[in-house]
């Protein structure tokens, strides 16, 4: 709970004792729902000069077998956000009924101007007149409904959506598998990339359809959330891992991925609500949806996305652990590993902001106590993302991940036997997942395997490579 803001830990903590259900499931559901509700009403920018900026938008997904309640924890996780979507229908339902008298007195006007124009009296200039007439048009317009998210849009409706909610939107299925399954088939290409465009929130998109004319989008920016099994999520592992359909860093964007340990024990719990968790919690997703930029302390250029920046030794902190983050992702992991850990280039930051912004009602640069809680964030999301995919691409991968660790840590030492190796019982690896590591191990240039003369059979021996640093 402590890697929660502060104002939402109370509340996750209720939602996961009361439901019995591991307390992943509603945190992630939380933060990839205020993620949602902050959107691109403001953005980090990671440097203190450049001009990188990060939308704090977020995939998640939590991972388990039916009936561990994903979907009820979820559910629970975005109640501020129906509470919002709520209170937006009832505003749109008024103004709708305001609309109704509005484009009637519209009409009248615009049918007397069109007279005077037909007249030709002389009285008024033709331009003043057309003038008159734009202004009743822009007028007239229907209201537009504020929305939150959606649950099973087409990507053409979701392109609506965007063009009227420049914030952005979630988008919410109870199971992953077919909305995978959908962008998976064959003619869907486009959704797919669509997408993928969309998790960046920073690019405009636009749509030419013959029919539906074109729609642009001034930066197509999509929240996505919801449950997976494990079966069908190993699935797109594999292909990710071996260069398939899914290899184009979808899987990869599921930054907020979960699979955490099934619990043990149950027990029924029968209570109310902590309603002083809850109305805290609301509290601070309604006051981040009508978030003003300035209010904060939000700079900007051209009218563009507003920013924040870290404060001066959170900056510090931030640049000590993107150099550690550069070094691992080029330290010759699968690529699969590489390509996640590239992603939390963004993560941190999103995740930094978001905290700041849910425990700081006042704003201004953003702390180092919210970058630090950001990167314990990352950390545990890693060990998340290293258990997925050891499960999609098999008990090798495991393996082979788990011997480089006790390598890099001098566990193993030159000139150790294979046997010495299983013989530790170190988790993972027992004498065939040893064998089959080391085959790898010997394959990507770590180590050697050579073989010792002895009075009876020859005995393998591992040589670790002299540049096993540069090659770790």
């Amino acid at each position: 709970m402590e890697l929660l803001p502060e104002s939402l830990r109370a509340w996750v903590s209720d939602i996961a004792e009361r439901m019995q259900c591991p307390p992943d499931f509603p945190a992630i559901g939380a933060m990839v729902s205020l993620a949602a509700v902050v959107g691109r009403r403001i953005g980090i920018r990671p440097k203190q000069r450049d001009d990188w900026a990060v939308v704090p938008n977020l995939w998640g997904a939590v991972v388990g077998r039916p009936g561990v309640l994903k979907t009820p924890a979820l559910s629970e996780a975005m109640r501020p956000l129906e509470r919002l979507a709520a209170v937006a229908r009832e505003a749109h339902t008024a103004a709708q009924r305001e609309h109704v008298g509005r484009s009637e007195l519209a009409k009248a006007k615009k049918d007397v101007l069109r007279a005077e124009m037909r007249a030709k009296n002389g009285r008024r200039d033709d331009d003043i007149i057309l003038a008159d007439l734009a202004a009743l048009a822009e007028q007239d317009a229907p209201p537009v409904e504020l929305r939150y998210m959606s649950n099973d849009p087409t990507v053409e409706k979701l392109g609506e959506l965007l063009a009227a909610n420049p914030a952005g939107v979630l988008v919410f299925r109870d199971e992953l598998t077919g909305w995978l399954r959908n962008l998976d088939r064959e003619g869907r290409e486009s959704d797919r990339a669509f997408y993928l465009e969309s998790w960046n929130g920073t690019g405009a998109y636009n749509y030419d359809r013959i029919g539906r004319g074109t729609l642009h989008i001034e930066a197509a920016t999509v929240s996505v959330l919801g449950g997976i099994q494990p079966g069908p999520l190993a699935s797109y592992v594999r292909e990710a891992s071996t260069g398939g359909r899914g290899a184009d860093g979808l899987l990869q964007r599921f930054q907020m991925l979960v699979w955490p340990d099934e619990p043990r024990g149950w027990v029924n719990i029968d209570r109310w609500p902590d309603t002083d968790a809850k109305n805290a919690a609301f509290a601070t997703f309604e006051r981040l949806a009508g978030l003003d930029p300035l209010a904060v302390g939000g700079g900007s250029d051209d009218g563009g996305l507003s920013y924040l920046r870290f404060a001066l030794d959170a900056q510090e902190a931030f640049d000590e652990w993107r150099s550690d983050l550069e070094a691992r992702i080029r330290a010759g992991e699968p690529e699969i590993i590489e390509a996640h850990l590239s992603k939390y280039r963004s993560l941190l930051p999103s995740l930094a902001l978001l905290c700041h912004l849910a425990d700081k009602p006042h704003g201004g640069p953003v702390t180092l106590a919210a970058m630090l809680r950001a990167a314990d964030w990352c950390e545990y999301l890693e060990a998340h993302a290293r258990r997925l995919y050891a499960h999609g691409i098999g008990a090798d991968y495991a393996a082979v991940h788990a011997l480089a660790a006790r390598i890099k840590r001098g566990d193993v030492k030159d000139g150790a036997t294979p046997r010495e190796v299983y013989r530790n019982h170190w988790a993972g690896l027992d004498k065939d997942a040893v064998a089959r590591a080391l085959d790898v191990l010997e394959g990507c240039g770590w180590l050697r395997l050579a073989e010792l003369p002895t009075a009876g059979r020859p005995s393998l021996v591992i040589r670790l490579s002299p540049n096993l640093e540069a090659k770790s």
